[in-house]
């Protein structure tokens, strides 16, 4: 019995992943990112969605690794954040590189609850922090003195 040209394997294989289908999303966050701030938004939506994502650290700026998904590709359009499709080849390059040098894929499961030490009547454009938040689509709370001293800084996940 022959064996399968290449080609024809080949051909078979393009009717089940079109060529280009991305097997996941690389989220850049180097000088190829259009807006940063709203790149970490993005990661978080994905995580809220209930998707799991990865932090590339020290990979291109600390790049975020998503799963493939044309509505993640669509919250990405609508953020304005820059995406990159990866395939299988792209991806097993990109963790033998992580491997080799001071870089680390860290797992995201869940979106962090997320709270600001701040005072409570200060003016919306008066905290750096705040400002980015919003601006990034993340929600957080605000907590200051009583809810400190009341033990609630164990509801969150970063302060």
């Amino acid at each position: 019995m022959r064996s399968a040209c290449p080609f024809v394997l080949a051909l078979a294989l393009s009717a089940i992943a079109p060529v280009g289908a991305a097997a996941k999303w690389l989220v850049p966050m180097d000088a190829r990112q259009t807006d940063h701030l709203k790149a970490y938004g993005l990661a978080y939506w994905v995580l809220e969605q209930g998707h799991k994502a990865e932090w590339l650290l020290n990979y291109r700026a600390g790049s975020f690794l998503l799963p493939e998904g044309a509505a993640i590709e669509r919250e990405a359009n609508v953020r304005g954040v820059a995406l990159e499709p990866m395939g299988g080849a792209a991806e097993a390059a990109m963790r033998a590189e992580i491997a080799d040098e001071n870089m680390e894929a860290v797992a995201l499961e869940k979106p962090p609850r997320v709270a600001v030490y701040i005072p409570p009547n200060t003016p919306p454009w008066d905290d750096a922090v705040t400002l980015a938040l919003d601006y990034a689509g993340i929600p957080y709370a605000r907590v200051w003195d009583e809810e400190v001293l009341r033990g609630e800084l164990v509801r969150y996940d970063w302060l």
